[in-house]
């Protein structure tokens, strides 16, 4: 008899997940020229939502009869962290803005970085397909993990910031190859998307407080 040897199951999915369509049809020379001017009124909105303008709030959440003080627009995160350590809760309207401003913020990063032609919706996820998936805190989040999670995170921003060099130098050869040819490479497009997926990842373990899960190290899905 001959034994029969079954792989392991594939682990689960991240909780994070992004995917970027490739631009089939080509992309603007001309819009990709002048870039850096045309991304200025959304970036100056980003800027505006992700803290740049930013005043301290008082947040009142009615029913759970928890306030805190966040920065006006920017994400929620003290405030999660510590209705992690003393509740063990995540509001989910906490998490949904959250959610919200990082798609926002990915699909301003994605037209600056050209690899879609797009210009930013405010609400519509266009070619961006950014998913988190909402964490039962009781359950899947250790309630002291978060005061460490910075810490632990370090190796990823070693690696993130060698990362975005290369993403810096990638992005500069796609974009004389986008005004010669219409085309973004395929190979560093999935590169620059690669970077991207993992950079967000790392996010949504130690800034969302979304997962407990340690970030892979690597580009793919």
């Amino acid at each position: 008899m001959t034994e029969e040897h079954t792989s392991p199951p594939p682990a689960p999915a991240y909780p994070l997940r992004l995917e970027i369509d490739y631009p089939e049809g080509g992309l603007s020379r001309l819009t990709t020229a002048f870039r850096l001017v045309l991304v200025i009124p959304i970036a100056a909105v980003t800027t505006l939502l992700t803290g740049g303008a930013a005043q301290p709030t008082e947040i009142d959440s009615g029913a759970d009869g928890w306030s805190a003080v966040v920065y006006a627009g920017g994400v929620v995160f003290l405030p999660a962290l510590l209705m992690i350590l003393f509740r063990r809760k995540y509001p989910r309207w906490w998490f949904d803005w959250n959610l919200e401003l990082m798609r926002f913020s990915t699909r301003v990063a994605v037209y600056l970085f050209l690899l879609r032609d797009e210009y930013p919706s405010t609400d519509d996820q266009q070619a961006v397909h950014l998913d988190i998936d909402y964490p039962d805190a009781a359950r899947d989040l250790n309630r002291w993990l978060p005061l460490i999670k910075w810490l632990l995170a370090i190796p990823h921003f070693l690696l993130l910031a060698l990362l975005s060099v290369f993403g810096l130098v990638v992005t500069v050869i796609a974009w004389f190859a986008i005004l010669i040819t219409g085309r973004y490479p395929r190979g560093l497009f999935g590169f620059v998307v690669g970077v991207t997926r993992w950079s967000l990842r790392v996010q949504a373990y130690m800034l969302l407080l979304v997962t407990d899960r340690y970030p892979p190290f690597r580009l793919d899905p």
